[in-house]
């Protein structure tokens, strides 16, 4: 019971963050939209403002990527299976999901990923790949 609990928790906490950051990309938005309509003063300025703009842009950039890993944390929620490792399905554990609630795979499997240096959607593919070419050289194998 104390595991649901705790995910209950990090529903409110998800809910809480995905808000602050639409709220924070829409100020960034509108903060940069701003920005490039004011008519820039001398050469050094308009290169500040560019340097600005660019740093603005890749601020929105991020929390754009964490909203939507916020906004996937919480479908995964409707459907059931927040906290479940999207490799192995095990459970992840709530020491993981209270440093990163919206953690999609287990911290061993995180590894794997990183260390082959892949996203978790290629590693999932390439794994699948791997298990139809098993799956057909033992039949080879069977046939002949």
């Amino acid at each position: 019971m104390a595991r649901k609990d705790a995910l209950l928790n990090q529903h409110a906490i998800l809910i809480r963050r995905r808000d602050a950051l639409r709220s924070a990309l829409a100020g960034d938005l509108s903060l940069l939209k701003e920005l490039r309509s004011e008519s820039p003063g001398d050469v050094i300025d308009a290169a500040l403002d560019s340097t600005q703009d660019e740093i603005s842009s890749q601020l929105a950039e991020v929390e754009s990527r964490e909203l939507a890993s916020i906004e996937n944390a919480l479908q995964q929620m409707q459907i059931g299976r927040y906290g479940v490792c999207e490799i192995c399905n095990s459970k992840i554990p709530m020491a993981r999901l209270n440093a990163l609630p919206y953690a999609t795979m287990c911290i061993a499997c995180q590894r794997d990923v990183e260390r082959m240096g892949l996203g978790s959607a290629q590693f999932l593919k390439d794994s699948e790949d791997s298990d139809n070419q098993t799956v057909s050289g033992e039949m080879e194998l069977d046939l002949s």
